[in-house]
């Protein structure tokens, strides 16, 4: 009976996984129904209410955070750095615990955790709560100890999450993120109402994109029946792009057990680019913004030493195409909101390489849905 119920859960997908990530257009929905409108420029986040003023005028934000939540928390760094003018850390929840970090007054933590339950992000906020700093939870399961143990912060609605692999809690954190960063910058006045308002409209649109990326999942399928033998494998991204190359690497080791690293595009020329060679996957997330012409010649240096290329671009794109083994072509974004885009595409990769290796995808050896001990 167990597997039955387990069958009528996964809701005709071959895994939790797979059915999480074709979740994303509604969980990304989800997350911002009731708290955001476009059209009239309504951003409001309820359980930030009463300490928004601290966010608003935090001398440094500080992010801790473990694994995929890490990776949200880098993106978030980016454009709370972009929009709210504000200097952000991000940390991993183990080393901060362990260290002695300095905290001021002014500071503002915010906590991600898709649990509510990673011990050493509670820990953490333990740390942060005794030298006096108000936290910030990010997190998706309602009642859990994260929103128990922070002043506040706001739930990311993504409904249960039951693939170790994180993916739908991944975009649904970035979504809130977005969120938090833009009600920070309008009050702050660090952002100009046009763009303010350009951003909620992208926002509005991003479900509708997500939709169009997941239709590429038959192609996706192709390019891993390709790569599924592959030993290691290289993602490169710069800029807001970065992270999900992390989290891109990330998703491939858990799964497929495939030692994969995400390295920022232009570090590849102090050390990786030692170990390209024809038997080298690389995958470049090389989507249009402001670094697209560094990203192609990063690219050109691959190919010259006979690297694979899977390059992940922005429809329309006529110029990388011409230079990569594969393609993946992704809808338009503006730049801060592409990793909600970009990071489809590795989530499936990722997943149809496990599959074809035979590995379990929804309960990888050796892992733990939430990390609860040390």
């Amino acid at each position: 009976i167990d597997l039955e119920l387990e069958a009528i859960e996964k809701g005709g997908y071959e895994h939790f996984m797979l059915k999480e990530i074709f979740e994303q257009p509604r969980s990304i929905m989800d997350c911002m129904r009731g708290r955001m409108d476009s059209a009239s420029g309504r951003l409001t986040l309820g359980g930030l209410r009463e300490y928004i003023n601290k966010l608003v005028n935090a001398d440094r934000v500080l992010i801790v955070a473990c694994g995929t939540s890490w990776h949200a928390g880098l993106v978030a760094e980016y454009f709370f750095e972009e929009f709210c003018r504000v200097p952000v850390e991000v940390e991993y929840a183990s080393e901060f615990r362990y260290r002695n970090p300095v905290i001021r007054e002014g500071d503002v933590v915010i906590a991600i955790s898709q649990s509510g339950e990673t011990a050493d992000t509670l820990a953490a906020i333990e740390l942060a709560k005794s030298k006096g700093a108000i936290i910030f939870g990010v997190c998706n399961v309602v009642g859990s100890s994260i929103p128990r143990t922070t002043h506040a912060g706001a739930y990311t609605h993504a409904g249960p999450e039951i693939g170790v692999a994180s993916t739908k809690a991944f975009t649904a954190q970035l979504t809130v993120l977005y969120m938090i960063a833009l009600i920070v910058a309008q009050r702050k006045g660090t952002i100009s109402e046009q763009k303010y308002h350009e951003m909620l409209v992208e926002m509005e649109n991003v479900p509708s994109k997500v939709e169009k990326a997941l239709k590429l999942n038959t192609q996706i399928q192709i390019i891993a029946e390709e790569f599924k033998d592959a030993r290691n494998f290289i993602y490169l991204g710069r800029g807001y792009n970065f992270p999900v190359a992390l989290e891109g690497a990330l998703k491939l080791k858990e799964i497929s057990y495939i030692h994969a690293e995400g390295y920022p595009a232009a570090e590849m020329k102090h050390g990786p680019i030692a170990l390209i060679d024809q038997e080298m996957p690389v995958v470049v997330i090389a989507t249009k913004d402001g670094s697209y012409e560094k990203v192609v010649s990063n690219i050109q240096e691959v190919k010259a030493r006979k690297g694979r290329v899977i390059s992940i671009v922005t429809e329309g794109d006529t110029l990388i195409p011409k230079m990569s083994d594969y393609v993946i072509e992704v809808p338009a974004t503006v730049d801060p909101l592409m990793p909600l885009i970009s990071v489809i595409p590795l989530q499936l990769l990722s997943y149809h390489i496990a599959v074809m290796r035979g590995c379990n995808v929804d309960q990888p050896r050796n892992l733990a849905k939430s990390v609860t001990v040390e």
